[in-house]
């Protein structure tokens, strides 16, 4: 089934969304061992935001949002909105009236690896979005896709129902299978460096707190004076020159 509309997909638990929504992109994809970022390439339009839902995925064909359309039918209350081409297309294929129907069904906000347009109005409506490009380039209605499957953005694979997380550090997906052990381990993440703080606020440094004194050294890295590390570097300065003079010679 090449383009289907995938309809009622299962969604993870709500409060733990929102919870992990209120750790954010940075804390999440940290405890999640480094991974689920979805790359650099999407930036917010706006400024100290921060959000989670639940994926409703999204293929489009370059240059065409007829699947947006459809799509947005299958949106609930606490959804995001993830969008993809089938190959790359930066054209702007979202604006506010999309942002308006989905604000309407209680859309938390968009991802999407292309343009969009509007931008003034979506920030004045309060509609969060993350892409890859503001575009007013317009788009046609043509072209079947999918809703509702597997997509990838960024490198990383975003299947409907997982847990979608954005701020201004970037976008992040929780695997729906996931999501409570990531919960558990952000909420354990966040407890060790309330303790680092109060430690740092203490006046304690961040290389004994972590004990990377020792790494230093397995690294041959010294501490040596001001006075020891200029006297070397001019002994190495007269060695250079010597050692040009004799080439001369």
């Amino acid at each position: 089934m090449k383009t289907v509309v995938v309809t009622d997909v299962p969604r993870a638990d709500a409060s733990a969304i929102d919870a992990l929504g209120s750790h954010g992109v940075a804390t999440v994809h940290e405890a999640m061992g480094r991974t689920g970022l979805v790359g650099a390439s999407l930036r917010p339009i706006q400024e100290s935001v921060r959000i989670a839902g639940s994926a409703v995925t999204v293929l489009c064909w370059p240059g065409d949002n007829l699947m947006i359309h459809a799509a947005v039918e299958q949106c609930r209350e606490g959804d995001v909105l993830v969008v993809t081409t089938a190959s790359p297309s930066l054209d702007g294929s979202f604006g506010e009236l999309f942002a308006t129907a989905l604000q309407q069904r209680g859309v938390r906000g968009l991802v999407t690896t292309g343009g969009v347009r509007d931008v003034a109005d979506l920030r004045a409506m309060g509609f969060p979005v993350w892409s890859a490009a503001v575009n007013a380039q317009g788009t046609v209605k043509a072209t079947a896709g999918s809703v509702n499957v597997p997509i990838t953005v960024g490198g990383t694979v975003v299947r409907p129902g997982d847990v979608v997380v954005a701020d201004d550090d970037g976008v992040l997906c929780v695997p729906r299978a996931d999501v409570q052990s990531a919960l558990e381990a952000a909420d354990a993440r966040v407890m060790k460096e309330a303790e680092s703080r109060a430690a740092y606020v203490a006046g304690e440094l961040s290389l004994d707190r972590n004990r990377l004194r020792g790494v230093l050294e397995d690294l041959g890295v010294r501490y040596v004076s001001a006075a020891e590390y200029y006297a070397a570097e001019a002994a190495e300065h007269r060695a250079a020159e010597s050692g040009a003079d004799h080439g001369r010679g």
